[in-house]
């Protein structure tokens, strides 16, 4: 592949819409040759930040996929629109980039990923915390030995999104607004830096009556990888100072400590990486330069992989192991916070 990669955009609600408009256009290896919602105002309400022509706006997929001859989809709706869509993308012979998570279901996802296999198709999930220098800069001091063996880490994740007295928005309403829809990220992100799959967690929800949260809004989980312990503390509701959204962690070794955090408001670069030597002085990390971060990094990646004709970095199949990691831990949670074997999530579909 040598031309730009030719994509159609499938949902355009607010998190759509800003990928349209300020995603997509920063990714040169993508052409958008349409756009896709089945609410002919969000098509509408696209045109205050990106000038569309008629042509190019469709209220169905398929009407869309015969008109433009994509050769990829990318998954931009709720939570419920991303198992159908990605079947169907996947069905008519087209690669998929889908928002996380990708299903809420282990089995559905397991699918998908068989029929991408199967269709020698590309199917990536878009974990875009992973695209950020401090992470990257935390996985490889993770593993260099600099700082003997790692045994523990903590990371905290504050937000007051309270409601009221603030405005409701979409993840008020989830059944799962703070482990499927923002754990996820942090999750993931253990993955990338300890590089193996956790083995078990014990995870406690909590819904306060004032949140304003359907679901649970906030949780504690321990969890367990390997040798290395982690303590994970979650909240969409704390009164507290906020975090970056990739939140604070301590990442504990035998001769030191590296504290991390990443990813500003609206994804601006918020990184820093710090390291404690035992009894030395603290050093703040020179971070490598990344290109494109956060979103346009994960599409970037996926036009990148496709050209080169691989698999992507976070694709289906190794996602379905952060998927199976959520899943457990909302599973826990339901249980009154009994622990989970993450193996025994595999095939066991939703909570």
């Amino acid at each position: 592949m040598t031309h730009p990669l030719r994509l159609l955009q499938v949902g355009l609600g607010d998190w759509g819409r800003d990928w349209a408009w300020r995603i997509n256009p920063a990714v040169e290896e993508v052409e958008v040759v349409g756009y896709v919602d089945s609410d002919p105002l969000a098509i509408s309400l696209l045109d205050q930040r990106l000038a569309v022509p008629a042509e190019r706006r469709f209220t169905s997929l398929t009407a869309a996929v015969e008109a433009t001859r994509p050769e990829a989809v990318l998954v931009t709706t709720t939570l419920a629109g991303h198992e159908p869509l990605t079947r169907s993308a996947l069905e008519q012979g087209l690669h998929v980039l889908v928002e996380k998570p990708f299903t809420d279901r282990l089995d559905c996802a397991q699918e998908l990923v068989d029929l991408a296999a199967a269709r020698n198709l590309s199917l990536m999930v878009s974990q875009n915390y992973r695209h950020f220098p401090a992470p990257r800069m935390a996985a490889a001091l993770a593993t260099d030995g600099s700082l003997g063996e790692l045994y523990a880490i903590t990371i905290d994740f504050r937000r007051n999104a309270a409601s009221p007295p603030k405005p409701r928005r979409r993840h008020h309403s989830d059944t799962e607004p703070l482990l499927l829809d923002m754990s996820i990220h942090h999750f993931d992100l253990l993955r990338l830096i300890l590089r193996r799959d956790p083995d078990t967690i014990r995870c406690d929800a909590q819904s306060p009556p004032w949140s304003g949260f359907a679901g649970a809004p906030a949780a504690v989980a321990a969890i367990r990888f390997g040798e290395v312990d982690v303590s994970y503390r979650g909240s969409w509701v704390s009164a507290g100072p906020i975090t970056p959204w990739a939140g604070e962690w301590r990442m504990e070794f035998e001769r030191g400590q590296i504290a991390w955090t990443s990813r500003g408001d609206r994804g601006i670069l918020n990184d820093r990486v710090v390291v404690r030597p035992r009894g030395g002085r603290p050093e703040v990390v020179a971070l490598p330069v990344m290109d494109r971060v956060d979103r346009a990094g994960t599409l970037t990646e996926f036009a990148t992989s496709l050209r080169e004709g691989r698999e992507a970095e976070t694709s289906g199949r190794d996602n379905l192991k952060t998927l199976a990691f959520t899943l457990g831990a909302i599973a826990s949670s339901h249980q009154g916070g009994e622990p989970v074997r993450i193996d025994t999530v595999a095939m066991s579909g939703s909570p």
